[in-house]
């Protein structure tokens, strides 16, 4: 993939999964991680918004009583027991401080990656986007299944490093992995997988 400038009429910026069940201090779900990258989020989303690229928000979301939770109900007691990403819920807003402005859809989704059952794909073909700049959480989950999901549809995608956190993972068979190590390497499989990987300032100086 080259380093050459954006264009930005074909190109869609995409937050990923940046909800109060995610962000918030406290939240059942609760990602410190995701609260570090909100600065970078903010710059990538006001230098696309000034040159009319389009932004969408992809937000985890389940029906209350949880008929399309599917294997997240064993996966996630909060998500099983209806205390978090519920439809329609406060929880499952986008955090206020990366507020979608008007116009901006919300893709609402059920699994890690953003195209999986939604109607992602059919808004960027209806924009003519070609490449989609990932940014969000979690890198190696929703980003990353996201970027996966984009590679199978025929778009490139740019995932901002900066603007992307992971969390720490627990020792559950496989060792303990803190966000910094885990982040690292679900970067390493997008960069030979799927995508390009950029810096939040590489992304600005790339802009026309």
């Amino acid at each position: 993939m080259t380093s050459s400038l954006i264009d930005v009429d074909r190109t869609a910026v995409l937050v990923i999964d940046m909800q109060n069940d995610f962000v918030e201090e406290g939240a059942p779900l609760e990602f410190p991680e995701g609260r570090r990258v909100i600065p970078a989020i903010q710059k990538v989303l006001e230098a696309a918004r000034s040159r009319g690229m389009a932004v969408i928000y992809a937000a985890h979301v389940h029906r209350p009583g949880g008929a399309d939770m599917g294997v997240h109900r064993d996966l996630y007691p909060p998500v099983a027991a209806g205390e978090a990403l519920i439809d329609g819920g406060p929880g499952a807003d986008i955090y206020p401080e990366l507020s979608p402005q008007a116009g901006e859809p919300v893709i609402k989704k059920h699994r890690y990656n953003s195209f999986y059952a939604t109607d992602l794909e059919m808004i960027l073909r209806g924009l003519g986007v070609e490449t989609v700049v990932l940014t969000g959480m979690t890198t190696e989950c929703c980003v990353l299944g996201t970027a996966r999901g984009a590679l199978e549809r025929g778009f490139r995608s740019l995932v901002i490093a900066d603007a992307c956190a992971s969390c720490d993972y627990p020792d559950l068979g496989a060792g303990v992995m803190p966000a910094a190590e885990m982040h690292l390497a679900a970067l390493r499989v997008m960069s030979l997988t799927s995508s390009q990987l950029i810096e939040t300032d590489e992304f600005l100086s790339r802009l026309p």
